[in-house]
């Protein structure tokens, strides 16, 4: 592990309504690559990474960035300290253009607008068309680009291939990848064989706590295990 890990938590706790959603959820994410976030449904995935951003009370816990504790700061000055926040519903702004929501994610000079554009070249095609009209693969285009345009050194991305096609899914993998080369991932996806492709590292939820924690490799090499740890099947869904 890196002297200086990218992300660390400790000891994070939240509670939702009466819900005690994370019950002392601890891990650390090494610098560079994709670390994937697993668990069956409803075990607080979504919640961990929202929680991370500073969009969830946390009632206990602490959560560090580069080295840096960020856990009493608000959003908008985690993202200034180069986190990048992908969630799981998009929130593309319907009523504007691919350019105009690209632009609204600018975070002071220029954006990487070659680098996206080369990943997305549909996005420049698609840049005067309203982003409400475009499909759910294309606006999932527009959300992991919207993370990619600053410079980013850590990326929290929330089920990035959720009800898309398989062609699609391919095609978020690879950006997944290519993403993965610029800044440290972390990943929360239910798709697998999405996560065996990309991810060289494995968190795993159950019931608000860390179970399990290692290289994707041991886990996927073992079906047993990630039947026992997730519930299903391990390999390509």
């Amino acid at each position: 592990m890196s002297a200086v890990t990218a992300l660390r938590v400790e000891d994070l706790h939240v509670y939702l309504g009466e819900s005690h959603v994370l019950q002392g959820v601890s891990f650390s994410v090494a610098k560079g690559g994709v670390t994937a976030l697993l668990g069956r449904n409803g075990v607080g995935k979504t919640t961990t990474l929202r929680a991370l951003m500073g969009l969830v009370p946390r009632t206990r816990g602490t959560v560090e960035v580069q080295g840096e504790n960020v856990t009493r700061l608000p959003t908008h000055a985690i993202v200034r300290r180069g986190v990048g926040y992908v969630p799981e519903d998009r929130d593309v702004f319907a009523g504007l253009t691919v350019e105009e929501n690209l632009r609204l994610s600018e975070r002071g000079g220029d954006g990487r607008y070659d680098l996206v554009y080369d990943l997305f070249p549909e996005l420049r095609e698609r840049g005067r068309q309203r982003a409400g009209t475009l499909s759910g693969g294309q606006q999932q285009m527009v959300a992991i680009a919207r993370a990619l345009l600053n410079d980013n050194s850590l990326l929290l991305v929330d089920e990035p291939t959720k009800g898309l096609a398989p062609l699609l899914v391919t095609e978020v993998a690879v950006a997944l990848e290519r993403a993965a080369e610029l800044a440290t991932t972390v990943l929360v996806e239910q798709n697998l064989g999405v996560a065996q492709r990309v991810a060289q590292h494995v968190v795993v939820l159950d019931g608000g706590r860390v179970v399990h924690e290692g290289t994707a490799a041991e886990l996927f090499a073992s079906p047993e295990r990630v039947r026992e740890l997730l519930g299903v099947h391990g390999g390509h869904n």
